[in-house]
């Protein structure tokens, strides 16, 4: 089974493809891992890299990054939105960032989050890319509903609904 987790930034894309791994053993790539190079710089084996991946006969990703999504939309054999609602995920997001920075948590090739002032100047942050592209979802599944048409979308809209739609996915 190949299954790609789609949600604004922050709805806990990467979470529930790690739950959806655990429990039935496909094995979970994150792409934030493929994409963040050292620096924060994006690897220039990024699309390389996602074409080897979804090439596999099974596997869980999150379904981001414009480069990316068409060739994810391809080969999944089910879309799971997360369409939770957008004070959850800013919530989320928020949390994440403050804990991220202050436990000084290394991620993808050795970044860390930047000094929280960051929010104020830089355009990109996360928590302000957050607030920017809240609204971009929808568009997006509408456009790979179209291209698509064979790709069934799960859309979950609350985390009670996230856990029961997991109980319902066979384990290992």
């Amino acid at each position: 089974m190949r299954f790609a987790v789609a949600g604004v930034t922050g709805v806990g894309k990467t979470t529930l493809a790690r739950r959806i791994s655990e429990r039935t053993g496909i094995p979970h790539t994150e792409l934030d891992g493929l994409y963040h190079g050292p620096g924060w710089v994006p690897r220039e084996q990024f699309v390389a890299d996602v074409q080897e991946l979804v090439a596999g006969d099974s596997w869980v990703t999150e379904w981001g990054y414009s480069a990316a999504r068409p060739l994810i939309a391809a080969r999944a054999e089910l879309l799971v939105w997360l369409d939770l609602p957008w004070r959850v995920s800013f919530g989320r997001v928020v949390r994440r960032t403050i804990r991220r920075r202050r436990e000084r948590e290394v991620l993808w090739n050795g970044n860390i989050e930047g000094p929280l002032w960051r929010f104020f100047v830089d355009h990109d942050h996360i928590v302000r890319w957050s607030i920017r592209t809240r609204r971009k979802m929808p568009p997006l599944i509408a456009t790979v509903r179209a291209a698509h048409p064979e790709l069934p979308i799960v859309r979950l809209r609350t985390s009670a609904e996230v856990d029961a739609w997991l109980e319902t996915l066979p384990t290992r």
